[in-house]
């Protein structure tokens, strides 16, 4: 009797430990499925992000150089010493000129525009200096963007609006957060809201642009740029010399580099 007893209870409390074994096993069974719940929709968030941060990035374009292709009003011909270079200001042949390679990612040209942009284009604009922009994008290679090729073709529709220096210096204005972030496409349309373009001439701006209509231009003239010699950027030259940075960027010093010129002449 005891014994069959005991079997009793020896068989009780094996079922119990079956079943807490089972729970116990359902429980690991249950954390593991959740746990692949979880990364499955980790992943999922991960990819959402990743499809919309891609979806939201202006489309690469590349530009190709042909030399015949619209240049904007004004900008030198391909057949001119100064290839697609961009003149400015009220200077004859009388006096020096001053060239200026530029590309709208640089750092450099930036801090230059910054600390003396002003001095330079009011040479220009007294008529002490013709000045000319020569637009390049090779940074554009360097940084694995297109940036700078779109800047200078929405620069060529802005100059086309009458706004040469205007559009230029609300570029500067704004320079890319981080080296190689790049200009957006609204980021380009905007500039010409802040160079004073409006009404019929923005629509027209934003027609020429959206059209893509100078971006053989920009290439055309980074041609002309890697052709010059000059082997990266800020680059000027005062009646073809090259001119220090430090002299480009201090207005006294560039003031009296001119008027040096000038007497030469």
């Amino acid at each position: 009797m005891s014994n069959s007893a005991n079997d009793r209870r020896a068989s009780a409390a094996a079922a119990r430990n079956a079943a807490v074994g089972g729970d116990k096993k359902r429980e690991r069974v249950m954390r593991i499925v959740g746990a692949a719940v979880v990364l499955v929709v980790v992943a999922a968030i991960i990819v959402i992000a990743v499809v919309a941060k891609n979806s939201s990035k202006t489309p690469v374009v590349t530009p190709t150089a042909d030399p015949n292709a619209a240049i904007p009003t004004s900008v030198f011909a391909a057949s001119s010493k100064y290839a697609f270079g961009v003149p400015f200001g009220t200077g004859t042949a009388k006096v020096p000129v001053l060239e200026l390679w530029e590309d709208f990612q640089c750092p450099s040209c930036e801090a230059v525009e910054t600390a003396n942009g002003a001095g330079i284009q009011a040479l220009a604009t007294a008529g002490k200096v013709q000045l000319i922009y020569r637009p390049t994008t090779f940074l554009d290679k360097n940084l694995n963007n297109d940036s700078s090729a779109r800047a200078t073709a929405a620069w060529g529709c802005a100059i086309d609006a009458g706004k040469t220096p205007q559009y230029h210096n609300a570029i500067y204005a704004n320079p890319p957060a981080t080296e190689g972030a790049g200009f957006t496409n609204d980021k380009l349309l905007g500039f010409a809201s802040d160079a004073g373009i409006e009404g019929a001439a923005l629509d027209k701006f934003k027609t020429c642009f959206d059209a893509h209509k100078y971006l053989s231009w920009s290439a055309n003239s980074t041609e002309a740029f890697y052709k010059s010699g000059a082997q990266g950027t800020p680059y000027a030259l005062l009646n073809g010399k090259p001119l220090e940075n430090a002299v480009l960027a201090d207005k006294t010093k560039l003031d009296a580099a001119v008027a040096a010129a000038t007497v030469g002449q």
